[in-house]
């Protein structure tokens, strides 16, 4: 009782004409976390005041930006961070209110279709070629240069309903489907792009020993599913006066993925309305990188 007559006194001071009135009253609203969104909903649907209702919208926003930052901590710190829930989390930057059933839905009916054209006996080349037609010519899928223009193309479920998705957005599709199949296709971080490699376990001697290593077979970009061999990718570095380093062929992390994802996103938004977005999805970016 005494909480809800809190709640009540801090929304009746919401349209106090002090920026310093309203400052601790966003302190404390903000100590109440995501529960308040729906009240501050209905009072900002029961407000005329345009200057009243952009001050409910920051705050609304300012707790989901709070519970996405939580999330993300506790996505981060888990024993094991899987990459779907990073990408819907990602995906929650956008659009806060996501529902994740109908993505989880279209998710599973792609593996399945997949999983039905894979046997023991393909190759790595034959894996990636029943993968990448089922994308492009089955279901539909269509590669985008990236353009910061259109963030829609970033994000797991919009790429999934439009079909339409750059490097990244279709990447994060094909990485959910290898890790779903067991197909050992993983993200590499080559300067400029997003490139996935099939890592495929090889015995090599280690002294007296014989020791299990991943040596890449190939690299595919995603955008396309385009497929590409060392060669080729040497030739890259080379015509971009790019010295090749080990790291730029060591599998990134799930969690590293997303912040990558996060911060070329984050581009999206480097425009003086929408400038806090990207200071923020950095700061999300950062995060996860610490």
């Amino acid at each position: 009782m005494q909480q809800d007559k809190e709640i009540s006194a801090l929304f009746s001071l919401i349209d106090d004409p002090d920026e310093e009135v309203f400052g601790a009253v966003s302190n404390r609203i903000a100590h109440y976390g995501r529960n308040l969104i729906p009240n501050l909903e209905h009072l900002w649907e029961t407000t005329p005041n345009e200057q009243v209702q952009h001050r409910i919208e920051s705050l609304i926003h300012r707790l989901q930006l709070q519970d996405l930052q939580n999330d993300l901590i506790a996505w981060k710190t888990s024993a094991q961070p899987e990459l779907l829930a990073g990408a819907l989390l990602c995906t929650r930057f956008q659009y806060p209110d996501l529902t994740i059933a109908p993505v989880l839905s279209e998710m599973e009916k792609l593996r399945r279709n997949v999983w039905l054209e894979l046997n023991n006996y393909l190759t790595p080349l034959e894996q990636i070629n029943v993968l990448t037609s089922i994308l492009f010519s089955y279901y539909g899928l269509k590669g985008k240069a990236k353009d910061y223009t259109r963030p829609e193309e970033f994000l797991l479920q919009t790429v999934l309903s439009s079909k339409k998705g750059n490097g990244f957005g279709n990447g994060i599709i094909y990485l959910l489907l290898c890790e779903g199949l067991d197909i050992p296709i993983r993200p590499i971080r080559i300067p400029g792009q997003f490139i996935l490699a099939y890592f495929k376990p090889v015995l090599q001697p280690q002294g007296q020993r014989i020791q299990s290593v991943e040596k890449i077979e190939y690299f595919i970009e995603p955008a396309s599913g385009q497929i590409f061999t060392r060669k080729e990718v040497d030739g890259y570095f080379k015509k971009m006066n790019v010295a090749p380093e080990q790291s730029f062929f060591t599998p990134l992390s799930n969690v590293e993925t997303i912040a990558l994802i996060m911060t070329e996103l984050a581009q999206c938004y480097d425009n003086e309305p929408e400038r806090y977005k990207k200071e923020e999805l950095l700061a999300l970016a950062k995060l996860l990188q610490d």
